[in-house]
């Protein structure tokens, strides 16, 4: 079964080959899969070995160039260890770049606390101007990656995945993708969620939206999805409520409830399987069910 990352390989190595704005920036993960890549295009793949505040410093000098860089590795690397050069090479320089982290919250346990990065999200939620994709399926991941690529000089964070939905939705950027309909609440599936939400709410009277874009939060669909209560459930495979101060904000004129779901604070020390995590954090199916069921009844 392809995975997220094996995709985003090949969709990029394909668009370097279309698009002479592209380069690419690694920090040795990801560099066997773009060989190919860069052997043709030495100029624009470019491997700074495992020094992570480095590839996002050289990332932001080439959008300065006016190219349009793509910087890979796992998200722990990618968005926590350079907080720094995000927040000043990127941001405070105004320059835009396209990030793609993978092994985002909970994809290799046995990698340990240093390759988990559940509050990523959160963190660029404190820097204007970002763009967030969090794709359930490698078709969605491509899509939202050539949306990206093409995306002029915008921030975009693509969060990928082994976790994944067994079939892919018709995403559209930015957009709130109502899957069913419902009047008693409205439940929020976020990337590789949607599938154990389905699960889960199989048989409740409640509307599920997906969404495989996070940021900008659709306001506008959440609001026109509401059925006779404004009671809001979000189900997010990163830090439990990243998410539930843009719902908040969306619903500020109207009476409402938001429960925010997800990973939580707390350190999980051992390292088990995606499916024991997503257990243990209250993610699987019937964990899902009986908090969302508690908190709608």
């Amino acid at each position: 079964m392809e995975t997220m990352r094996e995709r985003f390989a090949a969709v990029t190595t394909e668009l370097l080959d279309h698009d002479p704005r592209l380069a690419v920036v690694l920090a040795d993960i990801g560099a066997d899969s773009l060989r190919p890549a860069a052997d043709r295009h030495p100029d624009r793949v470019l491997n700074v070995g495992i020094r992570e505040q480095l590839q996002i410093g050289v990332t932001a000098g080439l959008a300065l160039t006016g190219l349009r860089p793509i910087a890979h590795t796992f998200a722990s690397f990618l968005i926590e260890r350079p907080w720094e050069q995000i927040k000043l090479d990127l941001v405070h320089q105004g320059v835009g770049a396209v990030l793609v982290g993978a092994a985002g919250s909970y994809d290799w346990p046995a990698g340990g606390r240093t390759h988990m990065a559940p509050g990523d999200v959160a963190l660029l939620d404190t820097l204007p101007g970002w763009t967030v994709h969090v794709p359930g399926h490698p078709d969605e991941a491509e899509t939202l990656l050539r949306h990206a690529a093409a995306d002029g000089d915008s921030l975009v964070y693509l969060r990928l995945s082994a976790h994944r939905n067994e079939a892919a939705q018709p995403v559209e950027p930015g957009r709130l993708l109502p899957v069913r309909t419902g009047r008693r609440g409205t439940v929020v599936a976020v990337g590789p969620m949607l599938d154990a939400v389905l699960e889960a709410t199989e048989g409740l009277d409640v509307t599920v939206l997906y969404a495989a874009t996070v940021r900008p939060f659709d306001a506008a669909g959440l609001r026109a999805a509401l059925g006779d209560r404004a009671d809001v459930v979000l189900v997010e495979p990163y830090l439990a409520g990243t998410s539930a101060g843009a719902a908040h904000d969306a619903l500020a004129d109207l009476a409402h409830r938001v429960l925010g779901l997800g990973v939580p604070r707390e350190e999980h020390r051992h390292y088990g399987s995606i499916p024991e995590h997503l257990a243990a954090y209250g993610l699987d199916a019937a964990g899902l069910r009986a908090r969302i069921t508690a908190f709608l009844r």
